[in-house]
């Protein structure tokens, strides 16, 4: 997948928030659509919640807006794993018998040793220790069967899912945070899978456990049932109770702790300034302060958390000690056994659980499908556009551009009737204010977006009808944030083309000016770029990006301020390597320096998205124009 590469930084658009066809809503800069600035990421907690007793409970919900449509979709991929599923159901239903079984064998063991009767009791013991031994082994069947299906699911969305983002509209990529796509990705992901692995097992085997539960006992005994039930009540108020207020303290909690993370990570990259503006007691106090609310809401959530247990035993004690009472008055007057109310203790118990636990799992599972929704939009967004099917096999170069008109926001416009013929070889500056347009002509030939009006002609073919990949094949584009990946320094040149010998790899190191350095390292060309080029200078980084231009031979290049953020010793390395590569290729140049371009065949002018002037160098300057007031301003320290 080729990075996301920012092009926009000199686009005008308004400020504010827009909403985006997929219902989204996202942020639009000044300086046109930042991709790693939009949307505010929302990073979300996997189902654990916080920490301590009653975690669950003190998880954000996130619900989903059309749940029964995405669980549908999630259906698509259960099916891709009925073999999977179907056993693991079978292992739910194994656990959940044996599970109902064994208290009723307790409950005959009891009456067994009441009558003395040894012999069925010895036959009764081995059952139950059995039933004990396959409850363990269809337990574990049971985890082992969700963890493979569980994998395969997520497997095979982040699958769909990643290569979904390597065909996504650039348009897409760049009005939404690349950290917002990553949470969908990883942390949405992450939700569905354990749900799948932890809550699905748990959500069946719960159901079938209170139904087989509710069954059993009024087998035994009816009017204890409805007793039991009324425990069971209790209790199902009150953990719904105690839930809807630990939920708002684990919330309020995780909110304060988020402000705390924020303002040390502030304080730790902004640190230089804090010292230089004898600003450390101001900070201190701050973060005592945030430090000093979040203990107090942490011991109340804490509390609460640890009362969850406690009062739960508490209740569940009660609920025994009615049962036996009335357990023992029932026997007494011989309308059941004792082992009946042993069982039905065990019973009793065990019908709360799994209310308790399905309670708890509703918020998990929304949650995940909320996600699972997450990662559909996504998957749902459109393609970029691939149409076309012209080859640029004899590739001139000749660039035209015939009264374009452009907006990245409807009724918002970008780009006025822009016009510009471009011969091949030819070296065209683009110059202007930030915002003026430069970097949106850039876009429309690169096809990263449509033109509203008008057409863009490569040789006399329209650029929508050559093939998308033959088109970005004969371009090649230079920027001034380099993007390089965490690998050797010759993957990172023969990124552009994979096929190049290494001859040809020496050949464009050299013309950048960058075999030298290169050789002087331990590894040379298999020397590792950790974090993505992190240990190289500006001027370095930007020197690998014009050998991976020249390696890929276009016909057409692009310099996107390509030496804006470096020395002037650097830029003079830049520019030596530069005029190299501009050699026999039509070239357009997007720059504020304006020493950078002094020789280039026409200087375009722009501002608000409108052409004001054309010419060289010589020419601009005796118009005494738009060109000669930008010059002056760098050169002579005039203002405009």
């Amino acid at each position: 997948m080729e990075p996301n590469q920012n092009l926009h930084q000199s686009t005008p658009l308004p400020e504010g928030f827009e909403k985006h066809p997929d219902g989204e809503t996202v942020k639009y800069h000044a300086g046109g659509p930042r991709g790693n600035n939009a949307p505010t990421v929302n990073f979300r907690r996997g189902p654990g919640g916080p920490g301590g007793p009653g975690r669950n409970m003190g998880q954000t919900i996130e619900k989903p807006g059309d749940a029964k449509k995405t669980i549908s979709r999630l259906m698509v991929y259960f099916s891709q794993t009925r073999k999977l599923l179907f056993w693991l159901l079978v292992a739910v239903v194994l656990v959940t018998v044996v599970a109902l079984f064994a208290p009723a064998l307790q409950g005959q063991a009891i009456d067994y040793i009441a009558d003395r009767q040894w012999e069925k009791l010895y036959r009764c013991v081995l059952y139950l220790l059995i039933a004990y031994l396959a409850n363990i082994l269809f337990g574990l069947a049971q985890s082992l069967l969700a963890a493979h299906l569980s994998q395969n699911i997520v497997k095979q969305m982040r699958h769909d899912l990643f290569k979904k983002i390597d065909y996504l509209s650039i348009k897409y990529l760049d009005t939404h945070s690349n950290g917002d796509i990553m949470s969908r990705m990883t942390n949405d992901v992450e939700n569905v899978s354990n749900t799948i692995s932890q809550s699905l097992g748990s959500l069946v085997s719960g159901v079938l456990t209170i139904i087989g539960t509710v069954a059993i006992m009024f087998t035994y005994c009816w009017q204890l049932t409805l007793i039991t039930l009324v425990t069971v009540v209790i209790t199902v108020v009150v953990t719904k109770k105690m839930s809807k207020a630990m939920r708002k303290v684990y919330r309020k909690r995780s909110a304060i702790l988020g402000q705390l993370n924020g303002h040390s990570e502030e304080m730790i990259t902004g640190y230089k300034s804090i010292v230089a503006y004898n600003k450390q007691e101001d900070v201190i106090d701050e973060f005592c302060r945030t430090s000093d609310e979040l203990a107090k809401v942490s011991i109340k959530a804490e509390i609460l958390g640890g009362s969850m247990g406690p009062i739960m035993n508490c209740i569940s004690n009660v609920g025994f000690v009615i049962v036996a009472a009335f357990g023992g008055y029932f026997a007494y007057t011989g309308l059941i056994t004792i082992g009946t109310i042993s069982a039905f203790i065990i019973y009793a118990k065990q019908f709360s659980r799994p209310i308790n636990e399905i309670a708890q799992l509703y918020g998990t599972i929304q949650t995940a499908v909320a996600g699972a929704e997450r990662v559909f939009a996504l998957m749902d967004q459109p393609d970029e556009d691939n149409s076309g099917d012209q080859d640029m096999d004899h590739a001139k170069g000749e660039i035209s551009f015939k009264n374009i008109d452009f907006s990245y926001i409807p009724g918002k416009q970008v780009l006025y009737d822009f016009n510009l013929d471009v011969k091949p070889g030819q070296k065209i500056a683009l110059v202007g204010a930030t915002g003026s347009g430069k970097t949106t002509v850039v876009n429309l030939l690169m096809r990263f977006y449509p033109v509203d009006a008008g057409e863009i002609l490569i040789d006399g073919v329209n650029i929508q009808d050559i093939k998308r990949d033959e088109l970005r094949k004969n371009i090649a584009i230079v920027l001034q944030d380099t993007v390089l990946f965490s690998d050797t320094i010759e993957n990172n040149i023969k990124y552009s083309n994979p096929e190049a010998t290494d001859e040809e790899m020496y050949d464009a190191a050299d013309m950048s000016n960058l075999k030298k350095y290169i050789e002087r390292l331990p590894n040379k060309y298999q020397t590792f770029l950790k974090q993505a080029g992190a240990g190289l200078s500006q001027g370095q980084r930007q020197l690998l990006a014009i050998a991976r231009a020249v390696l890929a031979n276009p016909k057409i290049l692009i310099l996107d301020e390509a030496t804006s953020s470096v020395d002037t010793r650097t830029e003079k390395n830049i520019q030596d390597a530069m005029v190299k590569l501009m050699k026999n290729r039509t070239s357009l140049i997007i720059a504020h320096r304006l020493s950078t371009i002094r020789d280039a065949d026409k200087i375009v002018v722009m501002d608000q998205g409108r052409v004001v002037e054309i010419g060289n160098h010589d020419e601009l300057l005796e118009k005494k124009g738009r060109y000669y007031s930008l010059y002056m301003t760098q050169f002579a320290g005039n203002k405009i």
